[in-house]
């Protein structure tokens, strides 16, 4: 038996919103698309897409809106002008933003009568369409419950809370543990290269390193939750001294160190702040900045208190 597929309307049509529509189509969903430069649509359309041709012929094609543009202001610049029409629908916003924006463009929506969700896309043109690639959404849950099906053509879709911003929030704080964690492995990648080992040779071994990795990530969490740092693996003071080893090794090979560097120096801060003898997770009262020095301060004016 033939299963109808819900249709969908994906408004912006560069390479992300290309592979979007692309996807849609893949998995039978009828797919209408607009573009403010139509030739971007030809391929969609000999794949079988339909083509609006303006926003609100595009909006009206069905109940589900995807807008992928170039940032919040071109998002207004289509939609502001068929607001009208969105009544009833689900806008998904894929367009990259900051929480603010997302929280902005959230009560936008509803003031049209329009559900909302805000999207963030975590792969590439390439990426998607496969389910091993997150798509991370916030907003009505309503509104994800009722097109969870739709969104899984795109990747595996993942609900993160009623608040419009974490998608975004999550989004910006994903990126910076990918290039943190790419640049190490590049750094790692030129230092063992000195020494002639190519990339391929250093990558299986620093890939499997990265499975180890993890483990500490799930031992770290329930530790910066509680706000306690035993240092029963590692303390701050043994990765500071571990950390001068990577720093020499680079420095005689002339390998640049700002990288390591800037590593070394947080957790010189997160020991001075009185965290040497807590384990590796403690450097986040440093990252915390103000917040952390709240913190802080709070907890020692109950600890005073408390005597």
């Amino acid at each position: 038996m033939r299963t109808e597929r819900a249709a969908v309307t994906v408004l912006g049509l560069g390479s992300m919103g290309s592979a979007l529509a692309a996807a849609l189509l893949a998995k039978g969903h009828p797919t209408t698309v607009w573009n403010r430069s139509a030739h971007k649509a030809e391929a969609l359309a000999e794949r079988g897409a339909a083509v609006a041709a303006t926003p609100a012929e595009a909006v009206a094609a069905g109940p589900l809106v995807l807008a992928c543009v170039l940032d919040h202001p071109a998002l207004h610049t289509v939609l502001d002008p068929v607001a009208g029409s969105l009544a009833g629908k689900t806008l998904v916003n894929l367009t990259s933003g900051s929480p603010e924006q997302a929280v902005e463009a959230a009560a936008w929506a509803r003031s049209h009568g329009a559900g909302y969700l805000d999207g963030a896309i975590m792969t590439t043109p390439p990426g998607v369409g496969s389910p091993e690639v997150m798509f991370l959404y916030s907003g009505a849950r309503e509104a994800f419950d009722t097109h969870r099906a739709t969104l899984t053509a795109l990747g595996d879709p993942l609900h993160l809370g009623t608040d419009p911003g974490l998608a975004s929030l999550y989004d910006a704080g994903l990126l910076g543990l990918m290039w943190a964690t790419l640049t190490g492995w590049l750094h790692g990648t030129a230092l063992v290269g000195t020494e002639g080992t190519p990339a391929t040779a250093f990558t299986p071994v620093a890939i499997r390193w990265l499975h180890t990795v993890h483990t500490f990530l799930a031992t770290y969490a329930p530790q910066v939750d509680a706000g306690h740092y035993p240092g029963d693996d590692a303390t701050v003071d043994v990765q500071i001294a571990a950390i001068d080893h990577l720093l020499h090794a680079a420095a005689a090979r002339g390998i640049d160190n700002a990288l390591p560097e800037l590593l070394k120096a947080t957790m010189e801060r997160a020991r001075d702040a009185g965290h040497g003898a807590g384990s590796y997770a403690s450097v986040i009262e440093v990252l915390k900045g103000a917040v952390g020095a709240a913190d802080s301060a709070g907890a020692t004016s109950t600890a005073a208190g408390a005597r």
